[in-house]
């Protein structure tokens, strides 16, 4: 049996044990969020930290930062002129949100047609529970150098996004495994090599000191919020792209969805058109994206009869991977500061921005997880990218501006992460393990020297 044959039955032969692991995870509410338990938080990574030790990480140790959840951090050692790969994950999850509206508990564990139910079990605790899969492929002994950083408060933001560009001496690797992405579709493996940046803008206008009668002064009085819909309307053209000068948008030539299939995915409404146009990645990934997401203004129920004197927008900014999420923002904001409607001015401000990122694949590192992947799922890889963000990729990348990052994972563009009924199909999760164990001993076999 060769080697190949060998790492298959191995993580075949792990997959009970790793579904039970998966499981009591799914089962601890590690909500990093203000205002829940946090002793749960500190279950979760007591359980990740106990089980990193069973699959051969002797070196452990807490990074504890200020307001932040505790991060495992751990390594093995370098076999002799072996390269280093990091695996990052994380062990906290999102709210469960109106648990009336799952099929079943969020926080009980439910498997089902090969799928695992549960808030985390996708985001990113079945991403935790591959990367020990892979280390015990080899019984603790892998044919690479291992530093494994488990963090638990991804979901909410803490001062671990920017640690590691400050203590870069801790996160040296020559190639940076952030599995908290996925594939494109269930089977299809997938690397994501780009990620777009965002950034806060506020839109806000005033016109009256307080409401006036609008049977008694409506059609003179300047109405604060439909000058905000007219502004807000300048933001796209008739066809929905958005139609802000200085937004970058360039031709993306990965993967890619079929109509029908992001409208299933997204769960349009049928008939319902899709925004914009050209291919959807191209849209989604590769170009910028402008969401209002809040708006202050009287809610129809006890809406009175009364000219809006305040109004007020916020507007979520999706930039191209590779432009500046500050010069995205002052793009936005210097368009509305130029449209007057009705000859109202605006107040525009900016908020928080992050910025995006986009690897170079090119190196062994890539070439070695292309192949792994083919290997574990029978089928070449894709690229992807995302147009969400994970803030500590940039961090990351930027303590290790040698090394090589692969962004992937269990979650597939169904598994309703930070939804009602999450899950992941077990499928995934034996595939992300599987690859994950040949990548070491491909990536080990190119650069041993």
């Amino acid at each position: 049996m060769d080697s190949r044959q060998d790492l298959r039955s191995t993580v075949d032969g792990l997959m009970p044990e790793l579904k039970e692991l998966l499981g009591q995870l799914v089962a601890i509410p590690s909500i990093a969020f203000p205002d829940y338990p946090k002793e749960n938080v500190r279950r979760a990574h007591d359980l990740v930290a106990d089980e990193l030790r069973k699959s051969g990480v002797a070196d452990l140790q807490v990074l504890n930062l200020p307001d932040t959840s505790p991060v495992v951090y751990g390594r093995i050692p370098a076999p002799p002129g072996a390269p280093t790969v990091l695996l990052y994950g994380h062990y906290d999850v999102q709210p469960s949100g109106d648990e009336s509206l799952w099929k079943t508990p969020p926080f009980t564990p439910t498997e089902q047609d090969g799928a695992v139910y549960g808030r985390g079990a996708a985001d990113c605790k079945a991403n935790v529970v591959a990367h020990i899969g892979a280390l015990r492929a080899f019984g603790g002994k892998p044919p690479v150098g291992v530093i494994v950083v488990i963090e638990g408060q991804e979901e909410y933001g803490s001062v671990f996004d920017d640690y590691p560009a400050e203590k870069p001496e801790l996160f040296q690797a020559d190639a940076l495994l952030i599995c908290d992405a996925g594939n494109i579709r269930a089977g299809t493996p997938t690397l994501v090599t780009a990620l777009r940046g965002v950034a806060d803008v506020f839109v806000e206008v005033r016109t009256l000191a307080a409401p006036v009668h609008s049977g008694q002064f409506g059609g003179a009085a300047p109405d604060a919020l439909l000058a905000l819909m007219a502004a807000l309307a300048t933001l796209h053209d008739a066809d929905g792209n958005v139609a802000v000068p200085g937004l970058r948008r360039d031709t993306w030539t990965g993967a890619n969805y079929t109509d029908a299939e992001f409208a299933e995915i997204t769960g349009m409404a049928p008939g319902m058109p899709l925004l914009g146009t050209g291919p959807i990645g191209e849209r989604i990934w590769y170009g910028p994206a402008i969401t209002v997401i809040g708006l202050d203004a009287p809610p129809v129920k006890t809406a009175a009869s009364a000219v809006v004197p305040y109004a007020k927008a916020y507007l979520n900014v999706r930039v191209h991977p590779e432009q500046d999420p500050a010069e995205g923002q002052r793009a936005v904001i210097e368009h509305l500061r130029k449209v007057t409607p009705f000859g109202i001015e605006l107040t525009v401000t900016g908020g928080d921005v992050g910025s995006g990122f986009a690897a170079g694949t090119t190196g062994p590192a890539y070439a070695a997880m292309r192949e792994a992947m083919a290997r574990a799922w029978g089928t070449e890889a894709v690229d992807s990218a995302m147009g969400g963000s994970i803030p500590l990729t940039n961090s990351m990348a930027a303590a290790n501006p040698a090394a090589e990052v692969l962004m992937l994972g269990v979650e597939d563009s169904s598994c309703n992460m930070h939804g009602f009924n999450e899950r992941v199909l077990l499928s995934e999760l034996t595939g992300v393990a599987l690859a994950e164990a040949e990548f070491f001993q491909l990536f080990a076999d190119r650069m041993v020297k």
